[in-house]
């Protein structure tokens, strides 16, 4: 694809870390970058416009749930997702694959596909490389991921070493089935925490020549340095003209060691999520907003924060609004969180650039101790 391609600006001298762009057919984003997740083609309680002023680049939609609702025929007779949703920068969606382990009670997977239950009325679906290739090509995102098989953690190797054939198997047949040419259509590498079928995978995968790399079967529940190890074991048998992306990770620690790792671009749907439930993270550190001590706390969330939240409402005024369940409060606490982590990827890209991102990281983690930044 002639318009999207990954430069490569500068590399950290200490760390390898990466600082570039992102060429995509609806624009250009710096990386490493955090990508907001619009699972149903919004970003929970944030309008684009919003987004788009907050500094967010690529934004994210889910496949099997635009597939059931309002489903792809209609996004497409929209105009695809970028009319249907009125955001006019770069787009990811997902394959369906995380579903197959998500909703791991309601699936069986073989060669072909894999068949689901929808979660709304028990009706079957079948998802297969072809299947999410062609809803994902009506959808119109400028990023596409290949089916796969996001692997349950832990798992022996024989599973995962079958798991993980198929996946590459998978990605051919997707590849072939892909027909947009304005659609940048990344490999998943799978392969649990073993380093030789890691190695297998990706070594397959480039073989195909993809646009971009994904890093899949993380962030599922097992120990943080199980899932750099995963990093590690992916990012080294990958290209490095072509963007790596790992999927599913929003907290601050993982970012930042995902960045170490030479990652460029991550997603998440922690801080919305989490934002609707009061919690908050901030430059000094996590708030709980429901907390007693706020209700006559009349300063800024976090003053060191240029969001419009931060700017115009104190910490008594959010808790007022979360102990009333009022939903100006989410979306308030929503605009700080998201804002927050682009705004910690813009530090994070200058340090990248000024060769101190080491120390960057270790100053910004130092602010929260133990905890995963939420």
């Amino acid at each position: 694809m002639k318009n999207f391609y990954l430069e490569i600006k500068h590399i950290d001298k200490k760390t390898g870390a990466r600082y570039g762009i992102l060429h995509t057919p609806h624009g250009d984003c710096e990386v490493p970058m955090f990508m907001p997740v619009g699972t149903l083609a919004t970003v929970k309680t944030l309008s684009p416009e919003e987004l788009k002023e907050m500094g967010a680049g690529t934004i994210l939609g889910n496949t099997y749930h635009l597939s059931i609702r309002p489903g792809a025929d209609i996004v497409e007779r929209a105009g695809g997702l970028h009319k249907f949703m009125n955001w006019s920068g770069p787009i990811l969606t997902d394959s369906g694959g995380f579903q197959v382990f998500s909703l791991a009670d309601n699936r069986k997977i073989t060669e072909e596909g894999v068949e689901f239950k929808n979660h709304l009325n028990g009706d079957k679906l079948f998802f297969s490389p072809e299947v999410s290739i062609g809803i994902q090509e009506k959808l119109g995102a400028d990023i596409i991921m290949s089916f796969d098989e996001c692997i349950h953690w832990p798992a022996d190797y024989d599973y995962v070493k079958k798991s993980t054939e198929r996946t590459i198997r998978w990605a051919k047949r997707g590849l072939e089935a892909h027909k947009r040419e304005d659609q940048a259509l990344f490999g998943i590498v799978q392969g649990s925490d073993f380093e030789d079928l890691r190695k297998m995978c990706a070594e397959e995968l480039v073989k195909m020549d993809f646009p971009g790399y994904s890093i899949g079967g993380t962030s599922i529940g097992e120990p943080k340095e199980k899932c750099f190890e995963m990093v590690e074991y992916s990012v080294k048998y990958l290209p490095e003209d072509k963007p790596r992306y790992l999927m599913g990770v929003g907290s601050i620690d993982y970012l930042l060691g995902g960045i170490l790792r030479g990652v460029d671009m991550f997603d998440c749907v922690l801080p919305t999520r989490l934002a609707r439930h009061g919690a908050l993270i901030t430059s000094t550190g996590r708030v709980n907003i429901k907390n007693e001590k706020y209700k006559e706390d009349f300063t800024p969330l976090d003053s060191n924060c240029d969001c419009y939240c931060c700017k115009n409402y104190t910490k008594a005024y959010l808790r007022h609004l979360y102990v009333c369940d009022e939903i100006f409060g989410k979306r308030l606490m929503s605009i700080h969180n998201v804002r927050f982590l682009i705004h910690m990827m813009e530090d994070a890209r200058k340090a990248i650039q000024e060769d101190r991102y080491q120390q960057f990281m270790e100053e910004t983690l130092a602010k929260f101790g133990d905890e995963r930044g939420f």
